[in-house]
């Protein structure tokens, strides 16, 4: 390879160093947004050397790069001219359109965990096709990172870009040293589909993984017993180990497929044919009713077009069908996939972050990007490189005005916004899990995510077993207990095992924080709702896959109950809204009688799918002076609405509800 500069490649990326081109700019996302609109419009050029990793902007989430609404492009290209679209100050854009494309920079610099929040590729997508080809920062969340990486997007500390900015050339080994080799030779090659080709040609031989016999975690485990050709042979994996190994099934939703579509027949060929489609599935929920809200009424022909790609998508290659039957979905993905197909043991990967939720079922699942998709329901294997693991020991039982989402909210306060579980495995275990149902386990490992983990898994039991009989009628008891995967005696953890005592979580929330400061609204923003004040409310929504499962319900229900009990509705001036998480929910909402009783009390109710948690559908606040509770799990500013949104819990949220400002539950809160 030349030496060259980031822009001259002459078709060859990356080169062997790595220098910035003359003339080409260094862009610095700085906690003074005015700052950042200088250096847009104004055409100040900063240095490192000027400036701290303190003055740069943290926890920059993928809908601040690429809101939903940029999404609806599904062509790189155009999504560039809106980069960074949802980074908003004083209720501007920041970056107005083509800002970044338009700018001439080469390289984009913020500080801590770079890419937070949803899985959606289109983020560092927007940065590629705006001529980024560098990205620094202090830290980067897991799957956005893997996305660069797929991307052959470079990515390098502040130090490094110190160097760069005096001069210097920099080996093109010094931003590949910190990873696994088979990352290395993706980044090498230019990204994972000219890997996979070159792989496929014998241009690259991999490593072999010669793990000793070692005792292993859960995650570990699973990896293992995944690995491509040991066939029944034992393998043994440790952390930093690169590996392929077999997924047992996947899906792709109508946000991703059509990009899906697009790199397969770019790649392959438009006659190009899955191995195994049935393995794998299309979901049909995350823009059901994103036409009704008046933001995005304005997009209905693309949205349309993501529609028809993905029908045509599941037409040219036969995989599972969860479309919309006659306007209403079969559910929202993650939910559906638990209920219908995840076992345990199973290795799933889907383009959506919050796949991870299929852990509850002691399975390994989560979330990675339409490239990386592409590829993996082509040829059938991911590329893993095996990530240490955090043990969270649960005992104790909870107190009645809390659910699992003060527990996951409690540990994104006290170890998540510390970086301690980023790009880790969640794993739960302990005496405490049993005391919770698998609804409630599917709640910590769907936010394992808001914790930039890697995944999340809990360890399997009789409930397990239990819940799984009652959905899996070709499964026996002893064939799913067979299948348990259970940490070793010795197992090591990276990350420490922490016990946490179910008796001291209190109910919480996550506050929106102060983004116009610099403070980013971000799910890590902890607070005691006994500590919180007089918070007066808008809108109260509870759904979205991490609050509309079958107990989500149940404790909607037993709240408004008793608020009708005490001669209650739905506070005057609160708008209230329940989404039910899928057709199974609703079903049994309305065997319970669950359903008559929301309507008595005021509430309105929502067919199964995505909505408010994106942005796309009822329960959005309208403007910057709303305050709504939620129970979806992350509030990034802007995600639900321009208002302000704090996360809580399904109790606290229904309770609020009635009340009209932020309450937690009390048996008798209503007779006070």
């Amino acid at each position: 390879m030349d030496d060259l500069g980031v822009v001259n490649l002459s078709g060859q990326w990356p080169p062997e160093n790595i220098s910035l081109t003359p003339g080409k700019r260094v862009l610095f996302l700085t906690k003074d947004l005015e700052l950042i609109r200088k250096q847009l419009y104004e055409g100040v050029n900063l240095k490192m050397s000027d400036l701290s990793v303190e003055d740069l902007l943290d926890d920059i989430n993928t809908d601040v790069m690429t809101p939903a609404w940029v999404c609806f492009d599904h062509e790189p290209s155009v999504i560039a001219e809106n980069a960074y679209a949802g980074l908003l100050h004083e209720g501007r854009r920041v970056f107005e359109p083509r800002a970044l494309k338009d700018g001439g920079f080469e390289v984009i610099v913020s500080g801590h965990r770079k890419g937070t929040g949803s899985s959606r590729e289109t983020a560092p997508q927007c940065e590629r096709w705006s001529g980024i080809r560098i990205v620094i920062a202090e830290s980067f969340a897991p799957i956005h990172e893997r996305n660069n990486l797929n991307l052959g997007q470079l990515m390098g500390n502040h130090s490094m870009l110190e160097r760069l900015q005096d001069g210097e050339r920099i080996p093109l080994t010094e931003f590949t040293e910190g990873y696994d080799p088979i990352s290395k030779l993706i980044l090498e090659s230019g990204g994972i589909l000219p890997f996979a080709k070159r792989l496929k040609s014998g241009e690259v031989i991999l490593p072999t993984n010669d793990c000793v016999p070692r005792p292993m975690n859960m995650i570990e485990k699973m990896i293992s017993s995944k690995l491509l050709g040991r066939g029944n042979e034992l393998g043994f994996v440790k952390p930093g180990d690169a590996v392929l190994a077999q997924v047992d099934g996947g899906y792709s939703h109508e946000f991703t497929t059509a990009q899906v579509h697009t790199f397969l027949s770019d790649e392959y060929g438009d006659d190009y044919v899955l191995p195994k489609p049935s393995k794998f599935a299309v979901f049909e929920d995350h823009l059901l009713y994103a036409t009704g809200v008046a933001r995005f009424s304005r997009f209905e022909t693309k949205i349309q077009t993501l529609r028809d790609m993905q029908a045509e998508f599941q037409k040219h290659t036969g995989v599972r069908d969860y479309s919309a039957v006659g306007g209403i979905s079969p559910g929202i993905c993650h939910q559906v996939a638990r209920e219908e197909f995840i076992d345990v043991g199973d290795f799933i990967q889907a383009t959506d972050s919050h796949t991870c939720m299929g852990g509850a079922s002691n399975a390994l699942s989560y979330g990675v990007g339409s490239t990386e998709y592409a590829n993996l329901v082509y040829n059938q294997f991911s590329f893993v490189s095996v990530p240490e693991s955090i043990r969270f020991k649960l005992v104790g039982e909870l107190h009645p005005g809390c659910t699992a989402k003060d527990i996951i909210l409690h540990i994104l306060w006290k170890f998540a916004a510390n970086s301690e579980t980023l790009d880790r495995s969640m794993e739960f275990g302990g005496p405490g899990l049993a005391s919770l149902s698998m609804d409630e386990r599917a709640t910590l490992c769907n936010m394992a995510t808001e914790c930039s983990a890697k995944t999340g898994i809990c360890e399997a039991d009789d409930r397990t077993v239990e819940w799984l009989l009652d959905r899996r009628r070709d499964l026996t008891e002893s064939q799913i207990r067979s299948r348990f995967v259970l940490p070793d005696e010795g197992a090591r953890y990276d990350g420490g095992t922490h016990e946490i005592n179910l008796l001291e979580i209190r109910p919480m929330v996550a506050h929106p924080g102060n983004p116009d400061e610099g403070v980013p609204s971000d799910p890590t923003n902890g607070a005691y709702i006994d500590e919180l004040g007089d918070i007066r409310i808008d809108i109260a929504y509870a759904g979205s896959c991490t609050a509309g499962k079958d107990d989500d319900f149940s404790f909607y229900a037993m709240v408004c109950e008793a608020a009708l009990k005490a001669g209650l509705k739905v506070a005057e001036d609160v708008d209230c809204y329940i989404q039910f998480g899928s057709k199974s929910v609703k079903e049994l909402s309305e065997r319970k009688g669950w359903t008559k009783i929301f309507e008595e009390a005021g509430v309105r109710l929502i067919d199964p799918g995505c909505g408010a948690c994106i942005g796309a559908g009822p329960g959005v606040s309208e403007d910057s002076d709303q305050v709504t509770v939620s129970a979806i799990n992350r509030n990034f500013q802007g995600r639900s609405g321009p208002g302000k949104l704090y996360l809580a819990s399904p109790l606290t949220v229904m309770t609020s509800a009635f009340t009209g400002r932020i309450t937690a539950w009390e048996p008798d809160i209503f007779s006070q």
